[in-house]
């Protein structure tokens, strides 16, 4: 399961592939093309078969977009991936773009390319894209032309064959309710609407609502998927026959007809000429989609996924699940860490620790009896200056070993079927200098802020974020990510609509699972992230409150390394925090701990700070 990203196109690779893409142009009647990460599915990761950015440029990071002219090509990332992208791409082809603040249409209205006739493919954008870059190309001239064929896709020799992992079922004991009631209320939506069908575009969503689960794509267990739910309760699922055997086929055979992919567009037609109409997310779901309904003479009503905020709020199931799965977790991180402690500085390498560390949570699964089935995201290992890259990704050609005076962050989640879990840890490799173990302690008191938070019903992340900032902010320096995610039950390790960061605007609410993970990094130098995943709950009462009250329980049992710790910066209340979750810590996880070198490790590490 781990991998080490050799990238998909060298640069003696990538000028060939760009020439070719270019010679099809003028048959195409463009003279630029956009060529995103994304596919048709928009998900957060692709198969092999859909990584066209990386084919093209040589870049293999999770969000991105090529624009490529006749003399000019840019690539737009964002800024977990400048470094990655100066790595992995020809500075001679391509030049870097900024995804979050001049993205294309921005780029496009910005410098006004003469003549542009730009290419999509409208699988690949979304209408709420199409329409943005419609605006922009009017207002400088320029036309864009929908494709009916993907010409990346017509040089690309040896490309991958689709996925076809077969289906598995979520069973009731872990999704905690049946995939027919999730259903009917779908259909029940849609009467308070007045709306007679609803596409849900996204695989996970399928997933959830279906209580299925698959193997299509990397790190999230979700069959590449589509469904159309209607208003009297009936559903059309769109996926191949061949992953649908068995177990699988006996359990939807009563929820949903199953169609193939190709026989999405006429069933959205046949609903459009029968005057119905259909829900449809204009930000998640493919452009194409929009087209087919209109063509057919149909109206359609822009409205969000109706899963995400029912997926995110877990029942009781999937609660206790996901406790379980965390403890579980808890042990392999044990046995990783007193094994990484045991080595030599020097001796072991970012991708011998990633290995090493897959490798304990698969021994621990198989112990348990709950394998390991996917790690839940691609590991991030680096040590030193690697670590100051926030989304680093080991490959053949940046590993580096683990050297003594450096810290070591780690940052890693596991696919159980009763939970998804992810924890980070930054670690020290001999004796750190006392910069280092300084900005650890600030980043370790923004983390213990937000576990220690109670806060009014109705409180957005936003309003939480700036808990894990503020002792950074006292010694004038932040971190360029959000502080928290939403988390799935044995689905992606990232799920909205919660998060806590800036832009955080969904209401938590009891039964959310979400990541709380500060950081700070200096660029060539070292990076830190201390990461748990908490779940947010009703607080117990106070004497004298008036208001309803929330807080989180911590789901992450895992030692944070003491000797990164400068206990003068921290309160007593934080030390006192720290002193009882480490307690906490050792309480759950030494029945796990069979081996005594282990346990030794694992009850000297949640020692008492003071």
């Amino acid at each position: 399961m781990f991998q080490s990203f050799d990238v998909s196109s060298r640069p003696e690779q990538a000028a060939p592939r760009f020439a070719a893409l270019r010679a099809l142009f003028p048959s195409l009647g463009i003279n630029a093309f956009l060529v995103p990460r994304t596919d048709e599915y928009q998900g957060e990761y692709v198969p092999p078969s859909s990584e066209r950015l990386a084919f093209l440029t040589g870049f293999t990071g999770s969000a991105g977009i090529a624009l490529v002219m006749e003399e000019q090509a840019i690539v737009f990332v964002d800024g977990r991936y400048t470094t990655q992208l100066a790595a992995q791409t020809d500075p001679a082809l391509m030049e870097a773009g900024d995804l979050v603040n001049a993205p294309p249409p921005v780029w496009l209205g910005e410098h006004k390319p003469g003549g542009i006739k730009l290419g999509i493919d409208p699988w690949l954008h979304t209408p709420a894209e199409v329409e943005r870059l419609r605006t922009v190309l009017s207002g400088i001239g320029g036309e864009l032309v929908i494709l009916g064929e993907n010409p990346v896709d017509r040089i690309w020799t040896g490309r991958p064959s689709e996925p076809g992992a077969p289906v598995a079922v979520q069973k009731l004991d872990h999704a905690g309710e049946p995939a027919a009631d999730k259903i009917a209320a779908i259909a029940r939506m849609l009467g308070t609407k007045k709306a007679d069908a609803v596409l849900i575009a996204d695989s996970t969503s399928v997933a959830w609502l279906f209580n299925i689960r698959g193997n299509d794509i990397a790190h999230t267990p979700a069959p590449l998927s589509r469904a159309i739910v209607k208003a009297d309760g009936t559903a059309i699922l769109f996926l191949a026959q061949e992953k649908v055997t068995g177990e699988a086929a006996e359990h939807l055979a009563p929820l949903a007809e199953i169609r193939p992919p190709s026989e999405l567009g006429e069933a959205l037609a046949a609903i459009a000429r029968a005057g119905e109409t259909v829900l449809i997310d204009r930000a998640a779901v493919p452009y194409a989609v929009v087209e087919i309904v209109e063509a057919a003479g149909g109206s359609w009503q822009n409205a969000p996924d109706p899963v995400p905020p029912q997926r995110a709020i877990k029942n009781a199931a999937e609660k206790s699940g996901t406790r379980a799965a965390h403890v579980q977790d808890g042990a392999a991180m044990v046995s990783f860490l007193s094994w990484l402690d045991n080595q030599p500085a020097g001796s072991v390498s970012e991708i011998d620790a990633a290995k090493a560390l897959e490798a304990a949570r698969a021994e621990t699964g198989l112990r348990m009896q709950n394998p390991l089935r996917d790690i839940s995201f691609d590991t991030i290992s680096g040590s030193g200056p690697n670590a100051a890259i926030i989304h680093y990704r080991v490959t053949s050609e940046t590993d580096r070993h683990l050297q003594a005076g450096e810290m070591y962050l780690v940052d890693s989640g596991a696919q159980y079927q009763n939970g998804t879990t992810d924890i980070t840890r930054t670690l020290a490799i001999g004796a750190v200098d006392e910069t280092q173990k300084k900005f650890f302690t600030l980043v370790l008191k923004g983390m213990i802020a937000i576990s220690r938070a109670r806060f009014p019903v109705g409180t957005r992340g936003m309003d939480l974020d700036p808990l894990a900032r503020l002792a950074l902010w006292n010694a004038g320096v932040d971190y360029a990510h959000g502080t928290g995610h939403g988390v799935g039950s044995y689905l992606s390790v990232h799920e909205g609509p919660q998060r806590i960061s800036r832009l955080g605007s969904a209401e938590l609410k009891p039964g959310m699972i979400l990541s709380n993970e500060p950081g700070y990094y200096r660029p060539g130098a070292f990076g830190i992230r201390i990461e748990n995943l908490v779940l947010v709950k009703e607080a117990q009462p106070i004497e004298g409150g008036e208001i309803p009250m929330l807080s989180f329980e911590t789901l992450t049992w895992c030692p944070i390394d003491r000797r990164l710790i400068l206990p003068a910066l921290l309160s007593e209340e934080e030390i006192a925090w720290l002193d009882q979750y480490h307690a906490q810590v050792l309480e759950k996880l030494r029945p796990l701990v069979t081996d005594e070198d282990e346990r030794a490790w694992l009850e000297a590490a949640t020692r008492p700070l003071a």
